[in-house]
């Protein structure tokens, strides 16, 4: 089987568990109902923090609580959507360490797309729509004389952003093959690079952005499409063609994520139990 083949295969097998799951979930649709809300709700304290910020302060970072809401809501939704898709890979290293990935591994199907879709759980769709409304409400508040490529640009920072997250979610969980307890680590980048996206580059040491820019390139999940959506001079000056990278940079950290990966289950040694 080819490599379109694998894919095709892996989506197919993705697409059936999760909607197993899914059928799981809403047999039970008050209680989807209430969890849905529930991630919504715990979502927005987030946001909160940041109003209560600004109920001392005018701007932040030379940033106005509208152009912030723009950040928060692309990291918001993207980082929604990424961790809707994948975001039970950060399971994997529980399943390393009591052998029951073993039992993915003797199935007809990629275990990548069996890890994915496990537990798939719609309730996290709550994270998504909060953030979408954050931004629905920011895009109209700010003052952006747009165009079509403005117009454009969203869906596809969102897009790109989400893949961003979701590469960064398998490169995590591959790492767990060798440190078998490191869902935390996984963590500090994923949720924790969704919380420092939510802040302008301004407020951060020059390393630090750089490092968020060129290492883990989460920048380009809001940073750097934001900027160009604002009006504000981009991060580190790149150049103006960045704010168009975001699915150029998504298909580079899926490659990486791919590799990592592989390398990672070719490691994997099972419990023996």
């Amino acid at each position: 089987m080819g490599d379109g083949g694998r894919v095709a295969a892996g989506l197919r097998a993705y697409g059936l568990i999760a909607w197993m799951w899914t059928r799981s979930t809403m047999a039970y649709r008050a209680s989807f109902a209430m969890t849905a809300l529930a991630s919504f709700a715990v979502t927005a304290l987030d946001f909160v923090a940041i109003l209560l910020m600004f109920s001392r302060v005018d701007a932040l970072g030379g940033w106005p609580l509208a152009e912030i809401g723009v950040l928060y809501g692309l990291s918001g939704v993207a980082f929604g959507l990424a961790d809707l898709a994948v975001g039970s890979m950060e399971r994997l290293g529980q399943r390393v360490r009591d052998g029951t990935l073993d039992t993915l591994l003797v199935r007809p199907a990629p275990v990548l797309a069996q890890l994915g879709a496990d537990r798939f759980a719609p309730r996290r769709i709550g994270r998504v729509a909060q953030g979408a409304l954050v931004l629905g409400w920011s895009l109209a508040a700010v003052d952006v004389a747009w165009t079509p490529a403005k117009v454009l640009l969203v869906p596809v920072a969102l897009a790109g952003g989400a893949v961003i997250f979701g590469a960064v979610f398998v490169a995590g969980a591959s790492f767990q093959f060798l440190a078998q307890d490191a869902a935390e680590v996984q963590n500090a980048f994923t949720y924790g690079g969704t919380t420092l996206l939510q802040y302008p580059p301004a407020v951060f040491a020059a390393e630090l952005v750089r490092g968020v820019t060129f290492v883990l390139p989460l920048a380009f999940v809001n940073w750097v499409p934001a900027s160009y959506l604002l009006g504000r001079p981009y991060p580190l000056d790149l150049p103006p063609w960045a704010a168009f990278a975001s699915p150029l940079v998504a298909a580079v950290c899926c490659a990486l994520a791919g590799l990592a990966w592989r390398a990672g289950l070719r490691s994997y040694r099972s419990t023996g139990s």
